[in-house]
């Protein structure tokens, strides 16, 4: 059984399949707090569902895309399952991650089933997330069928970012890096102009959803 906070219909917001529309399956339950988290109401709630359950909404639903976030979904082992399940019902699997270390109970990074893309979240300063919890060792298995994203809160964070992009010395050099802004924090033409004047070879990228529903908090 894996506790599910939410599954609905979405369009992509984020990565390489930004506007794909999807099924969104949300998994309760994070072990970090970042600063501009907005899916707080992911933390606690949700209900009991077996894999099967949660395959037959996707079913229903009828996208071929399927978007696995939290919160933080590899604190449920069971995950792992529910990938290998959604990827023989020929689905394609988009998985949400922080890519940090999370405890014996939670899933690796680098057991995430292989066919799953995964979207790895990394925590620059801003976030509030230490960088000694970062699961260096995972990013460094990644593959360029993978990518990492970096939400920047201001200069500082991406002046680390950058940093690590130039260094070359961490992932895979072939791997997409895309950085994007704080909503109501870090202007978009700010980080767009910064990526630009030190022709730092990156995807810029804003939040889709939030674009098209400002308004929505929620199922979006």
């Amino acid at each position: 059984m894996l506790k599910v906070n939410e599954i609905y219909t979405a369009i992509s917001g984020e990565s390489r399949y930004m506007g794909w529309p999807c099924t969104l399956v949300r998994l309760t339950g994070c072990h970090i707090r970042c600063s501009w988290c907005d899916s707080e109401h992911s933390f606690t709630g949700g209900r009991n569902l077996s894999v099967q359950e949660i395959v037959q909404q996707v079913r229903n639903n009828g996208f071929k895309t399927v978007l696995l976030t939290g919160g933080e979904p590899l604190l449920q082992a069971e995950s792992r399952l529910l990938m290998e399940t959604l990827l023989s019902d020929g689905r394609r699997i988009l998985l949400e991650t922080s890519g940090t270390l999370m405890g014996p109970r939670a899933l690796p990074l680098a057991d995430v089933p292989k066919g799953v893309h995964r979207v790895v979240d990394l925590k620059a300063p801003g976030s509030g997330i230490g960088s000694e919890i970062i699961d260096w060792q995972g990013l460094a298995m990644l593959s360029s069928d993978d990518e990492i994203k970096v939400v920047c809160a201001h200069r500082q964070d991406y002046e680390w970012a950058r940093d690590l992009v130039l260094a070359a010395d961490r992932w895979d050099k072939e791997l997409r890096v895309s950085f994007s802004p704080v909503q109501d924090s870090l202007p978009a033409r700010d980080l767009a102009q910064w990526i630009l004047e030190d022709a730092l070879d990156v995807c810029f990228q804003i939040q889709l959803h939030k674009f098209i529903w400002p308004d929505v908090v929620r199922g979006v």
